[in-house]
């Protein structure tokens, strides 16, 4: 994965803790881990991760408790999220994918299994991470070899202008909002503004050229839409 995939971790046990840690950090995720439902969510609020491992039976706040409360929140409910925990009877586990969480890992846990369920909730919840080249007219962008060409020809871009085109390019003909696209930037800074996005699609379509001015559309009163060109 080209784009740096942020891993919080909600865990109050230490020995899962430094396993889950060594094994993410290993397969080139960076990790934060803390021990409560509160301390996540604070974290949360700072910057979204791009995908948070939760624990069910937590101090304080419970992991079930954590999960409806990101899924009824317009910010966090698109947040991928999968539950690791020791409880693996049928009804636990239908009761933590009926909160919202997109998978259910029961300890023990193979680290091996764990990263391959990360990987492929984040192809379906957020593709743009996943890795996998894109060509929309003429655009080609490569993540794995963090590329970009228009026509062949090599575009060079900045960190946040390549995040920004790849979220763009996995969600073509869709009108996004700045704060969409805030939140597909690094994690949803919270120091960002909505405006920022303008100057980064200004310098996008400048480093693309006439086909970024085409391609990158300007929605009144909405934001910014990656078009195709017709076939």
């Amino acid at each position: 994965m080209s784009s740096v995939v942020r891993v919080l971790v909600i865990e109050d046990e230490a020995p899962i803790q430094e396993l889950l840690r060594y094994s993410l950090e290993q397969a080139g995720f960076a990790v934060t881990v803390v021990t409560t439902a509160e301390q996540g969510l604070a974290e949360i609020r700072s910057e979204l991760p791009s995908v948070l491992l939760l624990d069910l039976m937590l101090p304080g706040m419970s992991g079930v408790a954590l999960a409806k409360q990101l899924r009824s929140d317009a910010r966090t409910r698109d947040l991928p999220l999968i539950m690791v925990t020791a409880r693996a009877e049928e009804t636990d586990r239908v009761g933590g994918l009926e909160t919202g969480a997109d998978d259910y890992v029961t300890k023990p846990f193979s680290p091996k299994e764990l990263v391959s369920r990360i990987r492929a909730v984040l192809r379906r919840r957020t593709p743009h991470l996943a890795g996998n080249p894109v060509d929309i007219g003429g655009v080609r962008l490569d993540p794995s070899a963090h590329t970009v060409t228009v026509a062949g020809q090599p575009v060079d871009l900045g960190p946040t202008e390549f995040e920004l085109l790849q979220y763009l390019m996995h969600h073509p003909n869709r009108a996004m909002t700045r704060e969409q696209l805030l939140n597909a930037l690094r994690g949803d800074h919270a120091a960002l503004m909505d405006r920022t996005v303008d100057v980064y699609v200004r310098r996008l379509r400048a480093a693309l050229g006439p086909t970024g001015e085409t391609m990158i559309e300007t929605v009144r009163g909405t934001g910014y839409k990656l078009t195709c060109p017709p076939q």
